[in-house]
Formats: structure tokens, sequence, C-alpha cells
């Protein structure tokens, strides 16, 4: 089970930013909050998301293959998560819309350190 996942950034102000802003389309808020380290989520609740300066003090990069995909209830939230990630410095990897036959309905987009995304939902086939 997972419990949150952390990704790397080279400046955690706009990644905060970019963070807060998805985190509240989701509900939720900073959880934890330091210098080099911001988290996001409930306690107690799903897993979370974090931002972090690498604690080796090497750059953060992106890991090649890598994507943290969030569940969200319906093809409306999947444009909205899009929406606001657009906004708040990503990058379109991919727009939101079914894939395939098996109502799998996704977006895709890299935050401002480039760490892949995804916002998705499961909806009936024919929906």
């Amino acid at each position: 089970m997972i419990g949150y996942v952390t990704l790397g950034t080279n400046d955690l102000p706009r990644a905060a930013a970019f963070y807060d802003a998805l985190a509240a389309h989701f509900g939720v808020g900073r959880m934890m909050d330091t210098a080099s380290f911001v988290a996001w989520g409930d306690w107690g609740g799903p897993a979370g998301i974090a931002a972090t300066v690498p604690f080796d003090g090497q750059p953060a990069t992106v890991g090649n293959g890598v994507m943290v995909a969030l569940e969200v209830k319906s093809p409306a939230d999947v444009d909205a998560v899009h929406g606001i990630a657009m906004a708040h410095g990503a990058t379109d990897e991919g727009a939101p819309g079914p894939r395939g036959d098996d109502g799998f309905y996704a977006a895709y987009f890299r935050d401002p350190d480039g760490n892949k995304l995804n916002a998705f939902c499961m909806v009936a086939p024919d929906a």
C-alpha cells in the first residue's frame, strides 16, 4: 500500500505553489511544511504527495518512466485537474480524453520540474 509519493524539485516555492493549486482541487492542504520539504494530504487519509529538495544536495532529476497517477471521480474532474495544472506552469503530455475502449479517461502533464503526472478516472465504457 502506498503511503505517499515524493517528487524532487529544484525550486521548492514554485513546486509548492503548483501543488497547492492541485491539492485545493482535492480538498486537502499542506500537512507538513519545512524549508526543504512540503507534503499535501490528510493525516490518516489516502496517499499524499510531497515535493522536496533532494537530501543529498544534488539537483533533482526526473525519473525516466516514472509517473504519478491522481485518481479523480469523473471526466469533468480530469478536465479540471489538467486545467489547473496548465494554469500553474505544467506542460501538456496528453489532453484529457478517453484512452482505449475500457472506460479509462485521463490527461497527462508534467509539473514545472518535469515530473510526469496524470489525472484519471474509470467510467462505464459507453458513458
